[in-house]
């Protein structure tokens, strides 16, 4: 193996991770035509066709050309399962193979933080950069961007079905909404999707293509980061492989971590920044002794309740033929609508556990087809999926190295479902799904549960079901976390505490995980870091 270090140039910033928060970050950073930014991304260009049609992250989830395709130890809350933990590795990163859902979370998300003593991350604070970057299929107004890079459209499909479950939905007391992003997301209505007349419309498409050739701004792919160089306390560049060659960017700026709520913690404890007696056990010299780093692990585990329907159409029988197929390839080529276009879920629900609750705790996920896991085949009869979460987890999980070898994965697990309060969140929300499914309107269609079946009916019971039935919904965060306490690895404008020219913005940085689907958090992050990067360049 060459061992030997080229050097790859002087940059004021360097990027690692060309994914949601990356692509914002080169995009805003390199408008300055006197500031050198080299964005680096251990995937490769997006420029397979499964990349742009919605459907296609059935086919980029599992592909190592798509995903870094992690797995999780086994979860002792899911029964000793390890499940598939499907990463983004391409321009674009997850955002290349999301299921495109926009969705901001909830004003408490962020005023939750602002109380942890972050000042400037309530939702006053980080509603502007939201519209910033957005492209509302309805324009601008007081809550949505027109004209931003991000661009947001309704979904270009219909399924009867989905229809009667919202009905159902209203009749067991969640109201119909049309927008899930005004800062209160309870009610029922259809996902808005990061899509532009039915492509997908990922941050590399959005924020990366547009100022590709901009001549300050050099971005390189297969290019696996290996550790952040810090010298005397302060990140000075970055050591990577491209190509075979081991090469060192110098940053005389900052150095910004964006490879996300994996990658980043990663990054990080391979630079020696992390716990120091795992780092001291696997070789690698502790610089920083940071045991935070790589813990607060949180995500959404959806449990994936499904029903069997009589005398309508789904997924599953309208793709079950080469007919079918047929049919779905011809409305996609000719109208870009229909199944080719459409999201992994279409419909979301918001609601309560608990009259308790403070603001909806509840998110559902609702599909007209059913299959035991993306990737697997459908289910040979018609079905509907209500995928519910807990969105505000109290389970905490970790990402941690098992080697000192750059190329190997570290050690992800989430510790779902460990504490009580988690459990019987999981069973309050698969009798709320019951009692949606048993309303009025689905009558007609005949609902039969089939996952997790009738017969668990006590809290345990149905706790015990959900680990058997859950899985991830794909959205880890926390890892790297903000903070004003003496543990944090991050302060609340990004800055790895104790490293100076160090950032990490991403999703590893929330100290809670938001409630809702990830993605546009993270742009909004990225938004908002990049105005902070500036202020300090001028400072």
């Amino acid at each position: 193996m060459n061992t030997e270090i080229e050097e790859f140039g002087v940059y004021d910033y360097v990027i690692v991770g060309a994914g949601s928060a990356g692509c914002v970050l080169a995009n805003r950073l390199s408008a300055d035509p006197d500031v050198k930014v080299l964005l680096l991304e251990a995937g490769g260009p997006d420029d397979w066709i499964w990349f742009h049609v919605p459907v296609g992250y059935l086919y980029c989830m599992g592909d190592p050309r798509a995903d870094w395709a992690f797995k999780t130890e086994p979860e002792a809350g899911l029964g000793g399962r390890a499940l598939n933990y499907p990463r983004g590795k391409a321009l674009g990163g997850c955002s290349s193979i999301n299921g495109m859902i926009y969705m901001r979370g909830q004003a408490a998300d962020y005023d939750g933080w602002r109380q942890l003593g972050l000042s400037g991350w309530g939702w006053d604070d980080v509603l502007p950069y939201f519209i910033r970057s957005e492209d509302h299929v309805d324009g601008a107004s007081d809550l949505h961007g027109g004209g931003g890079e991000l661009r947001v459209e309704r979904q270009r499909l219909s399924w009867e079905i989905l229809e009667a479950v919202r009905e159902a939905a209203a009749a067991a007391g969640v109201p119909k909404t049309d927008d899930f992003n005004r800062g209160d997301n309870f009610g029922g209505g259809y996902f808005q999707v990061t899509q532009k007349s039915g492509w997908r419309w990922s941050a590399s498409t959005a924020f990366l293509k547009p100022v590709r050739y901009r001549r300050n701004l050099r971005i390189e792919t297969g290019a696996q980061a290996e550790q952040v160089v810090i010298e005397q306390g302060r990140a000075t560049g970055l050591i990577a492989r491209i190509g075979g060659r081991r090469v060192r960017a110098k940053a005389s700026g900052e150095v910004i971590l964006a490879a996300g709520a994996i990658g980043s913690p990663q990054l990080l404890q391979l630079s020696g920044v992390g716990p120091g007696a795992l780092l001291q056990s696997l070789g690698i010299e502790t610089l920083l002794d940071r045991p935070a780093v790589g813990g607060n692990l949180q995500d959404h585990l959806q449990i994936r309740c499904a029903y069997r329907v009589e005398g309508v159409s789904t997924l599953n029988t309208r793709s079950a033929s080469l007919f079918g197929k047929a049919m779905i390839g011809l409305e996609y080529a000719a109208l870009r609508s229909g199944p080719m276009a459409m999201a992994p879920s279409q419909l979301g629900l918001f609601a309560y556990s608990d009259p308790s609750v403070a603001s909806p705790d509840l998110e559902w996920h609702v599909q007209p087809l059913s299959l035991d896991k993306f990737g697997d085949p459908l289910d040979a009869f018609d079905a509907v999926t209500m995928s519910v979460c807990n969105l505000r987890p109290e389970s905490r999980g970790e990402v941690m190295i098992a080697s000192a070898d750059p190329t190997q994965p570290p050690q992800i697990r989430p510790n779902y479902l460990s504490t009580p309060g988690d459990r019987l969140t999981a069973a309050r929300g698969i009798r709320f799904t019951r009692k949606i499914m048993a309303q009025e309107p689905l009558q007609q269609y005949q609902p039969n549960e089939f996952k997790p079946g009738l017969e668990c009916e006590t809290d345990d019971e149905l706790a015990d079901a959900a680990g058997r039935i859950g899985t991830t919904i794909f959205h880890p965060v926390g890892t790297v976390r903000m903070g004003t306490d003496a543990d944090a690895p991050l302060d609340g404008e990004l800055r790895v505490n104790g490293v100076a020219g160090l950032r990490v913005v991403d999703g590893s940085a929330m100290p809670r995980i938001t409630s809702g689907n990830t993605h546009a958090p993270i742009v909004m992050m990225a938004e908002k870091a990049s105005d902070l990067i500036r202020a300090a360049r001028r400072a």
